[in-house]
């Protein structure tokens, strides 16, 4: 998955990026950021360059850069300590729609090597979609003592009550039962977001502070108004989902158990593409949402744009991402300076995905 920091609930660095060390792109997961603007979907060369400079705050040299094709990534600010926001990059000397094909080749990100387990969920969604998605060693060590706003791993009160009332811990098949329990919750979650959307993503009890998942979803993407701005359609299906659907839209849904941090991480993601028409500048814009995560990440998105080149001897296009999510262990003295040392890492980390992407794209191309 596209991970962006990685601190546990204590405030300890549990890892930065460490999914994207060994692959050749970033899978998203979220996954955030609808908080940035992007070109118009008409755009000259000095457009882009304006977006780049006045938008993004890069400098002439690093927008330099990625016309040479060398990728640029950094921060972007942050209204509150919690959140964080990443910004990448680069020019890609090939057709937008290896990109389209890559983000998509769910075989490869099944193969990727933090990937512990994943599946793509069918349509309509089935149970056995979800086999291998499960809880394994100190966390079932973890549910036997979790109480609302008292445990280690992000789940609503009532399944943390439905858990401790119909799972006799003493029984040899404890564990067997609580990841058929886990399955059939996770299940009835995406089927309820199918229905009903955002408010389906419901409230994580698991510490002291709630945290209202569509909320603060919604509060993610309101970071600044250039996204409806440019992209109506798009913007308004990712909060109104699954109402306002645009003709040029696709959703697909994945599931993941992702190596990262101090343990394996359980992921729901929606995948939301959408396809430009040929004279459109955004050839391809993807949203990888995350409807669910065990640890670590409150809400997440990830945002990919194709951005077509328009000078005559252009003939590829720019990749432009924009990464974030919501976590709690940011904050004080502690937290600051872990969140410091974290996103520096994961912004060369997102760096170096972004060079292993181009290599791969233009030696397919």
């Amino acid at each position: 998955m596209h991970q962006v920091v990685v601190i546990n609930r204590t405030g300890s660095l549990a890892g930065t990026l460490s999914l994207l060390r060994k692959t050749t792109c970033i899978t998203a997961l979220g996954f955030l950021m609808a908080a940035v603007s992007v070109p118009a979907t008409s755009q000259s060369s000095s457009d882009i360059h304006k977006f780049f400079e006045q938008d993004i705050g890069l400098t002439r040299g690093e927008v330099a850069a990625i016309e040479s094709g060398q990728p640029v990534a950094k921060t972007l600010p942050s209204r509150e300590p919690n959140e964080v926001f990443l910004f990448a990059a680069v020019y890609i000397n090939a057709a937008p729609e290896t990109y389209l094909h890559f983000s998509h080749d769910f075989e490869r990100m099944r193969r990727l090597p933090n990937n512990l387990a994943f599946g793509v969920f069918s349509n309509p969604p089935q149970l056995p979609d979800l086999q291998g998605f499960a809880f394994d060693g100190s966390d079932f060590e973890e549910l036997k003592s979790c109480r609302p706003a008292d445990c280690l791993i992000q789940m609503p009160a009532s399944s943390i009550q439905e858990l401790q009332s119909s799972i006799d811990w003493s029984a040899p098949d404890a564990n067997q039962h609580v990841n058929q329990l886990l399955q059939k919750t996770a299940m009835q979650l995406l089927l309820n977001y199918r229905r009903q959307g955002n408010q389906a993503l419901g409230v994580f009890n698991d510490k002291k502070n709630p945290t209202d998942v569509s909320k603060q979803f919604s509060y993610m993407l309101s970071y600044s108004k250039a996204l409806p701005a440019r992209l109506p359609d798009f913007y308004n299906y990712l909060l109104a989902y699954p109402n306002e659907k645009p003709a040029n839209v696709e959703d697909a849904f994945y599931w993941s158990r992702v190596k990262f941090g101090l343990k394996p991480t359980l992921r729901i993601v929606h995948m939301v593409t959408m396809r430009g028409d040929e004279h459109d500048s955004i050839a391809y814009a993807i949203a990888e949402k995350q409807l669910y995560a065990s640890h670590y990440f409150e809400t997440a998105l990830d945002l990919s744009f194709c951005v077509r080149g328009d000078r005559p001897k252009q003939t590829g296009f720019y990749l432009i991402k924009v990464l974030g999510s919501e976590q709690q262990g940011l904050t004080g003295v502690k937290g600051a300076m872990v969140r410091k040392a974290a996103v520096g890492r994961s912004v060369s980390n997102l760096q170096n995905a972004l060079t292993h992407i181009k290599s791969a794209l233009e030696t397919t191309s």
